[in-house]
């Protein structure tokens, strides 16, 4: 990869990260020490950067030169990939939003036994048969409580993010997925009614939350996958 693809790739990734709502040109402003005049000239390709300068965004955005090369094909995990025993524990950004799992993205790995993923079933969208398919999350004390007693405080979910059909994976049996609140990464089980999500807690004690699909979205953009396995510590 050369300077001018290396460059294109940063710009593509802030513009990513905005879109996303997760940085705007003056947040990345005061972070980097730029005028916001000099950011956005960059984020719409009038302006090129020195090296010095992709250096302080960079680091600005905890990135490194190595996130910005092209992932390899093995890294793209699909259904006919082998020696799938290995999965990466990522925040639940990354997990959101994050087609392809950089490696300074990855907390720690989760070894499963060999082919243990082999005979999981995908159905996704269009949009999602790119991404990286298998992540792993782990689920705070907080965010397990919903869910108690088949998740409990720091459980590992293993997600997976070539399913994001609302169908039902095994019949008459409700499935789990990883959704999209607002900002942040739920477990729950979901139906869709009238444009809205509806994610039902398993505890009794909390609500069933109603999430709007927006203009332009459909159900499964919200989901970032079926959780496949949960893993409670002991």
């Amino acid at each position: 990869m050369n300077f001018t693809q290396m460059h294109e790739r940063l710009r593509m990734e802030v513009m990513r990260r905005i879109q996303r709502g997760s940085l705007s040109v003056s947040l990345l402003a005061r972070q980097s020490g730029f005028a916001q005049a000099h950011i956005s000239n960059f984020i719409h390709g009038r302006r090129q950067l020195s090296l010095e300068a992709m250096d302080r965004i960079l680091a600005a955005q905890h990135l490194t030169a190595a996130d910005l090369l092209p992932p390899a094909r093995a890294a793209i995990t699909s259904s006919t990939d082998p020696g799938r025993d290995s999965v990466p524990v990522v925040s639940h950004a990354v997990a959101l939003f994050e087609p392809v799992v950089r490696p300074s993205a990855v907390q720690s790995m989760l070894h499963l036994p060999a082919g243990a993923l082999d005979t999981i079933r995908a159905r996704t969208s269009q949009n999602r048969r790119a991404w990286q398919r298998f992540v792993a999350v782990r689920i705070p004390s907080a965010d397990a409580l919903a869910m108690d007693p088949l998740v409990l405080p720091d459980a590992i979910a293993l997600i997976d993010r070539h399913y994001n059909s609302l169908l039902p994976y095994r019949p008459n049996r409700p499935t789990l997925y990883a959704v999209r609140h607002g900002a942040h990464l739920i477990l729950r089980y979901v139906d869709f009614l009238t444009n809205r999500l509806v994610l039902r807690p398993l505890s009794i004690a909390f609500p069933v939350d109603l999430v709007e699909i927006a203009p332009g979205e459909s159900p499964s953009d919200l989901v970032a996958g079926r959780v496949a396995l949960i893993l409670n510590e002991l």
